[in-house]
């Protein structure tokens, strides 16, 4: 069988990118050799996606085997965008400084290792702690993809390219959930749940291969400031504020809980001056904070905060809902997810290509009128579901959460960068994907301790009748959230721009 390594070397049919700004090291990439480079970084960003969610299906599993508890869960979803989130700008930084390529496949070895780890953990503590350096790993080779496109591909040849890159993540976006079902519930060599890490091994060892083989190594012509005070107290700070809020509903809320959250947000206090003086005087800061004197890009990152902060906590409340509460199977719980991952696909499309440009951010603010009412439906639908009750009842609920979804997460992108300049992209690209993992983990770790604080007040002892009233306060806390969305929505420039800043 014919490989890459069998193809002669062809020239080039677009030079390739030789800008001032980047130094690529070895000899451009043609053929089958570039793109099976290609699929190397496509594979790694997939595993990253799909790893996002994935662990959600799987909570209840874990908590049976593991003992885990609730905090505990909680912390299983979050630590892993949480590390992502701190990582990612510094990520991107040590690509530019010390090597695409080389941080690619670094990253990448770091995040197989942490996922057998997390495949192989004997207790709860263990899996959190390696789902956090997981998310480390993440940070570290997810930034290189888009800078390896954008050295292999000339910009006439980007566009296939991209649409591989952006039409794979949205599937992979969508996928975890029934994936995870998938291989908890096939019980492959009797792993169960730890089949959802482990399977990132022998995909990642092909992307490893590829990577080694085929992408060239490039980075930035000029060193970049790595700033890891930054992140030193970036992850300091927002962990001592999410930690205390985590946990302390197990241990009875203590005094320390509350002085370790002034001293986290003391500590992220700092760390803004500290920003807003690097930027004063000249430097690179982690957060260019001059960023959000900018309306759109302020109004956008608060629309696209309260979105992930929603979801976040819908996704881990929804799962433990449908499993321990009406004690639903894995699949069966995974699969039901489906109809709201078409939904959001599909309306994602629509609200981009057909809508935006003709409605401008009205259809932000439609998404989020429709994801209120989605998880109005929904609560209504909890209150009259019982054990018996069939899939088909969550369906009208679950394709309006859906649709308002993806009406608003494909859009926002567009909108929250319509007016910052082009020399500030990249700073507002890596700052716009820091906020939705964090947003993220702030999400699961805030709501996720009202869903669990609520489940414990309540005095039956049925599973239905425990977490259905949890439930349904989330889903109430989320349609909150998307009625403020709706407001700070009025931020965003009226009309979708014509030519908007790629985000990646």
């Amino acid at each position: 069988m014919s490989t890459a390594a069998d193809v002669p070397p062809q020239a080039p049919t677009t030079d390739p990118p030789t800008d001032r700004t980047t130094v690529v090291e070895d000899a451009p990439l043609t053929g089958r050799a570039r793109t099976a480079a290609l699929v190397s970084l496509l594979l790694a960003s997939t595993m990253e996606l799909i790893d996002t969610t994935i662990v959600n299906v799987a909570l209840p599993s874990i908590e049976a085997d593991l003992g885990a508890s609730g905090s505990q869960l909680q912390w299983m979803v979050a630590a892993y965008p949480l590390a992502f989130a701190v990582a990612l700008i510094t990520g991107s930084r040590l690509g530019d400084a010390f090597g695409r390529k080389r941080l690619f496949v670094g990253g990448l070895l770091a995040f197989i290792a942490m996922s057998a780890a997390c495949g192989l953990a004997p207790d709860p503590e263990t899996l959190v702690a390696f789902r956090a350096l997981q998310g480390l790993g993440a940070a570290a080779m997810i930034p290189q993809v888009m800078s390896n496109i954008q050295v292999m591909y000339a910009p006439a040849e980007r566009a296939k390219a991209m649409g591989a890159f952006t039409g794979l993540a949205g599937i992979a976006t969508v996928a975890g959930p029934v994936l995870g079902a998938v291989l908890t519930e096939a019980d492959i060599a009797g792993t169960g749940w730890r089949a959802i890490f482990l399977v990132n091994v022998p995909v990642g060892a092909l992307a490893v291969y590829a990577a080694l083989r085929y992408i060239p190594e490039s980075r930035s012509a000029a060193r970049p400031d790595l700033d890891p005070l930054g992140v030193l107290m970036l992850a300091g700070g927002l962990l001592a504020v999410l930690y205390p809020l985590t946990m302390g509903r197990e241990q009875g809320w203590p005094a320390w809980t509350f002085a370790m959250v002034v001293v986290g947000v003391a500590v992220l206090a700092r760390f803004v001056t500290l920003q807003r003086r690097a930027e004063i005087v000249g430097r690179e800061p982690l957060v260019a904070l001059s960023l959000y004197r900018e309306r759109s890009f302020a109004g956008g990152s608060a629309v696209l905060m309260l979105l992930f902060v929603s979801m976040g906590a819908y996704f881990l409340a929804q799962t433990i809902y449908l499993q321990a509460g009406l004690g639903w199977s894995v699949l069966k719980a995974g699969l039901t997810g489906i109809p709201f991952a078409v939904t959001t696909a599909a309306m994602a499309g629509v609200g981009v290509v057909v809508l935006a440009p003709r409605i401008g951010r009205r259809v932000l603010q439609l998404g989020a009128l429709v994801l209120a009412a989605g998880a109005v439906v929904v609560m209504a639908t909890v209150q009259v579901a019982t054990p018996d009750t069939t899939f088909w009842l969550f369906l009208p609920g679950f394709v309006v959460t859906g649709a308002g979804f993806g009406l608003m997460v494909a859009p926002i992108g567009m909108f929250t960068v319509a007016d910052v300049p082009v020399e500030q992209a990249g700073s507002a690209s890596g700052l716009f994907n820091t906020t939705s993992q964090l947003a993220t983990s702030i999400g699961v770790a805030v709501l996720g301790t009202v869903f669990f604080e609520v489940a414990e007040r309540q005095g039956s002892r049925l599973p239905a009748e425990i977490f259905a009233p949890a439930f349904q306060v989330t889903l109430a806390v989320v349609a909150l959230l998307m009625l403020a969305s709706y407001a700070a929505s009025r931020a965003l420039p009226a009309a979708a721009p014509e030519e908007p800043v790629e985000l990646h």
